[in-house]
């Protein structure tokens, strides 16, 4: 306990209240009575429920995730204190954001509005850049705003067309490093060539660390992407790789669209391969498991043979990385139906790469919904009325602020 020669008053916002509160609790006095909170467009307000007129105040706030909240809450509060006549004022920062050089975000021509969606929710914009082709089909890029010394991050999923996006990446880091950027992350929502990360027979290339060694060679710091075909990926780049898992978006959307009727569905594993990541999906959400028995032809091309567990009078959700073609998945779900007797099928997965013919066999199927992520550009919603799209910017902008903070990124893989 401390003796005061005045009054002495500790305030806290939404930050730290955990530590304003232990400080108090050292210090024997009280934490002051306040309330900080937004109204329904995200506004700020403060109000104080004691006086502080004359008094030596102390508020208490980080500004740490998500950092723009936290300082317009601290800088409201200073006003209100200021407004109440305070007789001085100290801002308690444990943690100082903004402290470092600054952030800066740009895209190339693959996730151009995912880019800006994540720029709208960290309240900067969209880095200035042009990126394109000469006419023989050579990809060039041009940045139109200084980078040196800060903090960039290039949103750009190597979708189809595989190639020119690949490119587009590999060349706008190689301009960022030239123009001396501080740390260069590249933000890949969709990693391709991510399905040949093996010999699965001789004289076969593992593709997955020739693009590594590629994003390492053009001078990336860091890699951060969502749901790897397979997670020994992480290990084929020489940098930290941040690898995002896409089910939290998925348990929150279930979660609400069948609620207490989650308790008796089933989550399945459309091959033996999946089983891990449908397994932690069907936990988060209580659900049973059971997987499709499938043999595999030739690339692109699978017969389901078997269904493991009962699904009998049940509704499904099929649970995948990626639909490519639709046949696995499409294919899984007749099976359920056909062979199991489940009541219904719906199914999600984090990438829709949606090649040849999958819009017309999901059209087709027995598949009531399809969700899938916005990591590749959503198509055309007028092509399939069975595709629903939910975003992924919150999870990337949550984990580019973590990132650029130097906090920890393990809440988001909960």
């Amino acid at each position: 306990m401390i003796s005061h020669g005045k009054d002495i008053k500790v305030f806290s916002g939404n930050a730290t209240p955990k530590l304003a509160e232990e400080i108090c609790k050292l210090m024997g006095t009280k934490l002051g009575e306040s309330e900080v909170g937004t109204f329904s467009d995200g506004e700020v307000f403060a109000s104080l429920y004691e006086t502080v007129r004359g008094s030596d105040v102390f508020v208490v706030q980080s500004t740490c995730t998500p950092v723009n909240n936290n300082l317009m809450e601290l800088l409201i509060m200073i006003d209100a204190l200021k407004r109440a006549s305070a007789g001085r004022i100290t801002a308690v920062i444990p943690y100082f954001g903004y402290a470092r050089q600054d952030i800066k975000v740009f895209s190339g021509n693959a996730t151009p509005k995912l880019a800006e969606e994540i720029c709208k929710l960290m309240g900067t914009k969209l880095g200035e850049s042009e990126v394109g082709t000469f006419s023989d089909g050579e990809v060039f890029a041009s940045l139109y705003e200084t980078v040196r010394g800060s903090d960039v991050f290039v949103v750009q999923s190597t979708c189809t067309p595989v190639n020119n996006n690949l490119m587009e990446l590999l060349i706008m880091i190689d301009a960022l490093k030239r123009a001396s950027a501080g740390r260069i992350t590249a933000v890949i929502p969709y990693f391709g060539y991510a399905r040949q990360d093996r010999k699965a027979k001789a004289r076969d290339p593992i593709t997955a660390k020739l693009v590594a060694n590629m994003i390492v060679a053009a001078g990336a710091d860091r890699v951060l992407t969502m749901d790897l075909h397979a997670s020994q990926i992480q290990g084929f780049f020489d940098i930290p790789v941040d690898n995002l898992a896409g089910n939290p978006i998925f348990v929150d959307y279930y979660a609400k669209k069948f609620g207490s009727e989650c308790e008796n569905m089933m989550v399945v594993s459309p091959d033996v391969g999946s089983v891990a990541r449908a397994r932690a999906f069907a936990q988060k959400l209580h659900m049973n498991l059971a997987i499709v028995d499938k043999r595999r032809q030739k690339a692109n091309s699978c017969e389901v043979m078997n269904v493991i567990g009962d699904v009998a009078d049940k509704d499904c959700i099929l649970f995948d990385d990626m639909v490519d073609t639709g046949g696995s998945l499409c294919n899984a779900a007749q099976a359920l139906i056909e062979v199991g007797g489940a009541k219904s099928v719906h199914a999600c997965a984090s990438h829709g790469v949606l090649s040849g013919p999958a819009i017309d066999r999901i059209n087709n199927s027995v598949i009531q919904e399809l969700a899938l992520l916005d990591t590749i550009p959503p198509i055309d919603p007028a092509r399939s009325s069975k595709i629903k799209y939910l975003s992924v910017a919150p999870m990337f902008c949550e984990a580019i602020e973590r990132i650029y903070q130097e906090v920890s990124i393990s809440k988001l893989f909960r």
